[in-house]
C-alpha cells in the first residue's frame, strides 16, 4: 500500500512538472492591443459590459460590407480584402466574442444566436442602415442567420467557405477542432496550447501554405491565449454542430455570392454546392487549388470576386450615408 502510495505521489509530481513546463498562459491584453490594435482599429463599448474591438475604414458615404472571421481567427484574417476594398467602399469589421481582441463574452454566451445578435449591435452602433454582410467559415454561417432573420438590412450576402451546411463525414478537419470538441482533453487545451499545435491546425486547414506564415501562426496562438478566449472555444465546441434549415435559406431574397476552396478539407466544396442548391439566384465562385482560407489563399482573386460582387449591387432609392 505504500508503494501504490509513493507511485502515485510520484505520477503526479510528474504531472505537475508536466503542466508547469507545457502551460502556456494567457497573453497580455495590454501587449495585444498594441500589438494588434493600433489604428486604424477602434474599441466600441456596445453596452453591458462588452467591448468590441473593430475597423471601420473607407469612405463614410460608400456601400458598406462588413466582414465576419471564422473560428479562432479575427478581423486581421480580411486585412487583404479591406486593402483591396477600402478605396471604393466602406469596410467594417470586428472580432465576435471569444474571439481576438474583443475577449470573453460578459454573459458567457457563444451561441450562433448570440453572434447574430452581435452583427446588428455593431451596425445600429455604426448607423449601418444597409450593407453588404460577408464571412468565412463559422462567420459564414453566421451571416446565412443574420440573412435570413433581417434580410432588410442587406443589400448583399457573400459566403466564403461558410459553416451551416451538412457534413458528409469525409472532411478530413484539423487537429486543433478535434482536439477542442474532446471531452476532458479540452479542459487541458484551456492551459496548454502550444504553439506547434496552432501552426499544424492551420496547415491542415489550407492548400496553399506560403499562407501560413510565422507570423500569421503567432497571430492566431496568440489570440486564441488572450484572456477569456481558449475558455470560449471549449465552450462553443461542446455545443453540438446545427445544419441551417434549406426551407428558411430559400426564402432568402439577397443577392448572394458564394465563394468556395475546391480543396477546404474543413467544409467540403460539397457545402458550397448545397448553399448555391439553396439560395435562390445565387452565384458560385469555386477556387482550384484552395483550402478552407480563400481570403488568406487567394486573397487578390477573391477580393477581386468580392469588388464585383459590389459594384453590380444595385443602389437603393435615396440611400446615403453607407447604403448600397
Amino acid at each position: 500500500m505504500k508503494r501504490l502510495g509513493k507511485w502515485l505521489g510520484g505520477l503526479a509530481a510528474v504531472l505537475l512538472l508536466a503542466f508547469l513546463v507545457l502551460r502556456t498562459p494567457d497573453t497580455d491584453p495590454a501587449e495585444m492591443r498594441a500589438k494588434y490594435g493600433a489604428a486604424p482599429s477602434q474599441f466600441v463599448d456596445l453596452g453591458g459590459g462588452l467591448t468590441v474591438h473593430l475597423r471601420d475604414e473607407g469612405p463614410r458615404d460608400a456601400p458598406v460590407i462588413v466582414l465576419l472571421h471564422g473560428s479562432n481567427d479575427d478581423l486581421h484574417t480580411w486585412d487583404q480584402w479591406a486593402e483591396a476594398l477600402k478605396d471604393r467602399y466602406r469596410v467594417v469589421r470586428f472580432d465576435t466574442v471569444g474571439h481576438g481582441l474583443t475577449g470573453a463574452s460578459p454573459d458567457g454566451d457563444y451561441s450562433a444566436a448570440a453572434m447574430v445578435g452581435l452583427v446588428g449591435r455593431v451596425a445600429d452602433k455604426l448607423a449601418l442602415p444597409r450593407f453588404t454582410l460577408a464571412g468565412n467559415s463559422m462567420g459564414g454561417a453566421v451571416a446565412a442567420q443574420y440573412a435570413m432573420a433581417h434580410p432588410e438590412r442587406l443589400a448583399g450576402l457573400v459566403l466564403v467557405d461558410a459553416g451551416g451546411a451538412p457534413k458528409k463525414g469525409n472532411e478530413r478537419g484539423n487537429i486543433g477542432f478535434k482536439l477542442a470538441a474532446m471531452p476532458g482533453v479540452n479542459v487541458i487545451a484551456r492551459s496548454i496550447t502550444p504553439r506547434f499545435l496552432i501552426e499544424r491546425s492551420l496547415r491542415q486547414s489550407v492548400t496553399v501554405e506560403a499562407a501560413v506564415t510565422p507570423q500569421v501562426v503567432d497571430r492566431f496562438w496568440e489570440m486564441l491565449r488572450y484572456p477569456g478566449n481558449r475558455e470560449a472555444t471549449m465552450i462553443r465546441f461542446a455545443t453540438p454542430r446545427a445544419t441551417l434549415d434549406p426551407a428558411k435559406l430559400g426564402a432568402i431574397r439577397v443577392p448572394t455570392l458564394i465563394l468556395w476552396g475546391q480543396e477546404d478539407a474543413l467544409i467540403g466544396v460539397d457545402g458550397a454546392h448545397w448553399y448555391n442548391n439553396a439560395i435562390p439566384g445565387s452565384r458560385l465562385v469555386v477556387y482550384p487549388g484552395i483550402g478552407h482560407l480563400p481570403q488568406l489563399e487567394a486573397p487578390g482573386p477573391s477580393a477581386a470576386e468580392a469588388a464585383a460582387f459590389l459594384s453590380a449591387l444595385p443602389k437603393a432609392e435615396g440611400a446615403d450615408g453607407g447604403a448600397s
